[in-house]
């Protein structure tokens, strides 16, 4: 199993981010798929999830309404655009498959 993410950086507040996650290793198209961050000292927390059909969606209250978690089966890659970025989404964000596998993450900083 590899997930492999990109596209994050440094961004003003207010600001729009979209990470990507490259998957192998498993059957995608029938797997469930998170992200998670982790922001320096604290826990790792769930951000959000999607369905292995991506009919079913669920997020983490501090980021509904501003996030949004999507999938494309036939590129094995799971999206998080990330709207209306706030310095507390400051974080590294993980891809996470199965509960076990993780990417090696990547950094998203907002700040003005």
């Amino acid at each position: 199993v590899q997930l492999v993410e990109s596209g994050g950086g440094l961004v003003q507040p207010g600001g729009s981010l979209r990470l990507s996650c490259a998957a192998s290793g498993f059957t995608f198209s029938r797997s469930s798929m998170s992200w998670y961050r982790q922001a320096p000292g604290k826990e790792r927390e769930f951000v959000a999830a999607i369905s292995w059909i991506g009919g079913t969606t669920n997020y983490a209250d501090s980021v509904k309404g501003r996030f949004a978690i999507s999938r494309d089966n036939a590129r094995r890659t799971v999206f998080l655009q990330m709207n209306s970025l706030k310095p507390e989404d400051t974080a590294v964000y993980y891809c996470n498959y199965n509960s076990r596998y993780w990417g090696q993450g990547t950094q998203v900083t907002v700040s003005s």
